[in-house]
């Protein structure tokens, strides 16, 4: 599920320009517990550099780490990136000092990470005291991105984890309580906003690397897979033509234990 040619695929930076303001969410997570200026502060699954930049010109010094090498490449390209130090690896196995930051921070990207892994991980590098916060979606009982997959393709294969699993406040208990004091969740809503049908449809089969990559593993099957699309949005478009939908999500955010 992290692997670098499945981020690559399609145009990730839709995606990651669309969820940019949670990004600022997380780092307010961060302020109220530990403030940002003069911190060392990680950004794990950084993707193209959102979270990462907002928490720089708040006056942190960042560390930006992602696996896949041609998002970095466009978050090294955006303006502030000269003052981010951006490493290409993996978010369970970063190769960082131990105890080596302030915070530890994630926008929709760790959740993807095997979590035997990642949490572990998360523990070694956090200073004690130091803060945790990052951004999970919430299983939707009505997810149009989501359901027409499923619908044409059939359920998943059964996995040991999925990323909506961090949407759970006692999955997230569970998994942080060893290493994490004072865990909180904090509930949103994403819009997701879209000027016609057609435009929906050109984000998921051209842009979002996740469906995109969907539509390629079932070429067989595109022209269905791309109605069912069509058929789940339909009930969110408005008089204008437009698709607007929400997606709840959690920013999540934790102390490192002493």
């Amino acid at each position: 599920m992290t692997t670098p040619s499945l981020w690559s695929a399609g145009r990730y930076d839709a995606v990651g320009e669309r969820i940019a303001h949670i990004a600022g969410q997380l780092c307010d997570a961060v302020e109220r517990r530990h403030p940002l200026r003069g911190s060392d502060v990680v950004d794990l699954g950084c993707g193209t550099g959102s979270a990462a930049l907002v928490a720089s010109a708040r006056g942190a010094r960042v560390t930006g780490v992602d696996l896949t090498p041609e998002l970095l490449t466009i978050a090294r390209g955006r303006e502030g990136a000269d003052a981010v130090t951006w490493r290409c690896a993996d978010a369970s196995a970063t190769g960082l000092p131990d105890r080596g930051f302030d915070a530890a921070m994630s926008n929709m990207g760790i959740i993807f990470v095997e979590p035997g892994s990642q949490v572990p991980e998360l523990a070694r590098i956090v200073k004690p005291e130091g803060v945790l916060a990052f951004s999970a979606w919430v299983r939707d009982s009505d997810n149009p991105l989501f359901d027409p997959v499923v619908a044409v393709l059939g359920p998943p294969a059964a996995a040991s984890f999925s990323p909506e699993q961090w949407g759970d406040a006692d999955t997230v208990t569970d998994r942080l309580a060893p290493h994490f004091d004072d865990i909180e969740l904090h509930r949103g809503l994403h819009r997701w906003q879209f000027d016609s049908m057609a435009a929906a449809l050109r984000f998921l089969q051209e842009e979002s690397p996740v469906h995109v990559a969907t539509f390629r593993r079932a070429a067989d099957q595109r022209d269905r897979l791309a109605a069912a699309f069509e058929a789940a949005l339909q009930p969110h478009v408005d008089n204008g033509g437009a698709v607007t939908f929400g997606a709840p999500y959690v920013v999540v955010s934790a102390t490192r234990r002493s």
